[in-house]
């Protein structure tokens, strides 16, 4: 949540601007995007130990 919270903080402008990019998106590209969240988050878990 901190990582999640990080954009919005600082940058709220560019943070607005990729949701509504973000909003055009296929269901293919939204679960590719989704897909790189979980492995990015796994390898800093595995990267934390």
């Amino acid at each position: 949540m901190v990582l999640e919270g990080l954009l919005p903080l600082l940058l709220p402008q560019t943070w607005r601007d990729t949701f509504i990019r973000m909003i055009a998106f296929k269901d293919g590209q939204l679960r590719f995007v989704g897909l790189l969240s979980v492995v990015g988050g796994a390898v800093l878990i595995l990267l934390s130990k």
